[in-house]
């Protein structure tokens, strides 16, 4: 009899961030076995720990532990969350050179442990270290991303929703391009209960009047700082994202979602990874999506990719 396989995740980086996916996957029931790595052995041991009291009022089965890069060779998904979080002031490419650092002393021992599963990066700049990291392990693009605009997006959907006043879930919208300060919003693709954002507006005039686009851009791009500046970290909405792309992968959804992932000549870019939509599945991305864009949408989108990669070549001579 063929035994079942489990749902094994590892999780690099057992601060706010990596603490808060664990929870998140368990809270959600999909993971089965859960593993934490850390640099700060004790802090992984004593959150695996902590994890594995509230699994005590779960309705899974989960074995919880802190563990070692060997503990990855059979994981089905491996999450990287290494990093310090930003300070007050500092933008996620002000974090550059520490995270590469950060990233080739970690790359080593995940490719020397065999690794081949599905790798998920959500450490910040995030788009050069999910590129960075692939290139480190020599895995397919479709194995190793980081979910890029996926927070951006959500937080756009949650604005839209208060100034709109419907469900975030009748509302399809989302960011591209880098994660960071040149993110764009393609407006063009906006639906509302299927309806074209701008057709959406001109049946209420009261809520076009509103809605201001530019005011919009700035305040999903400022997110992030205002969270930082009031509480010193960003945690609960990235671990929640997360567990969209795990769900994707591990249910083999071919679920829809931006996701920032290297480019082979999709919109016009090459060998450049970036926000884009994409059909994520059980080997990963499966298919990026390409959509048409206005003139100016375009213009914001590759001026977004020239960003990132002045970066991405910044890293390579690194």
């Amino acid at each position: 009899m063929q035994k079942i396989k489990t749902r094994k995740i590892v999780i690099i980086g057992a601060g706010h961030v990596g603490s808060h996916c664990a929870m998140c996957l368990m809270l959600q029931n999909e993971v089965d076995e859960l593993i934490l790595i850390d640099k700060d052995k004790d802090k992984a041991a004593m959150h695996a720990l902590d994890l594995d009291d509230m699994a005590s009022s779960l309705s899974g089965n989960f074995t919880v532990r802190s563990g070692d890069y060997e503990d990855c060779q059979d994981a089905d998904i491996v999450v990287m969350a290494a990093g310090k979080s930003r300070e007050p002031g500092q933008t996620r490419l002000d974090m550059f050179e520490d995270s590469i650092h950060m990233i080739q002393e970690i790359s080593k021992p995940l490719k020397a442990s065999g690794f081949c599963g599905i790798l998920i990066s959500i450490s910040n700049p995030a788009d050069i270290i999910g590129d960075y990291l692939r290139k480190q392990l020599g895995l397919p693009r479709n194995q190793v991303f980081s979910t890029g605009t996926a927070l951006d997006s959500a937080r756009l959907r949650r604005m839209l929703s208060e100034i709109l006043g419907v469900s975030r879930t009748s509302i399809h919208a989302y960011c591209m391009g880098e994660h960071g300060d040149s993110q764009m919003i393609p407006f063009s693709h906006i639906t509302v209960h299927g309806l074209p954002l701008t057709e959406y507006l001109e049946r209420d005039p009261e809520v076009k009047k509103r809605l201001d686009f530019q005011t919009l851009c700035t305040d999903v791009r400022m997110c992030g700082f205002r969270i930082l500046d009031g509480k010193g970290c960003t945690e609960f909405g990235i671990g929640a994202v997360l567990c969209d792309f795990v769900r994707a992968v591990l249910h083999d959804e071919k679920r829809i979602l931006p996701v920032s992932v290297l480019l082979e000549g999709e919109y016009g870019e090459r060998d450049i990874p970036s926000g884009v939509p994409a059909v994520i599945g059980k080997d990963g991305v499966e298919h990026i999506l390409e959509i048409q864009m206005t003139k100016e949408e375009e213009e914001a989108f590759h001026s977004s990719c020239n960003v990132i990669r002045g970066f991405v070549e910044k890293a390579e001579k690194m």
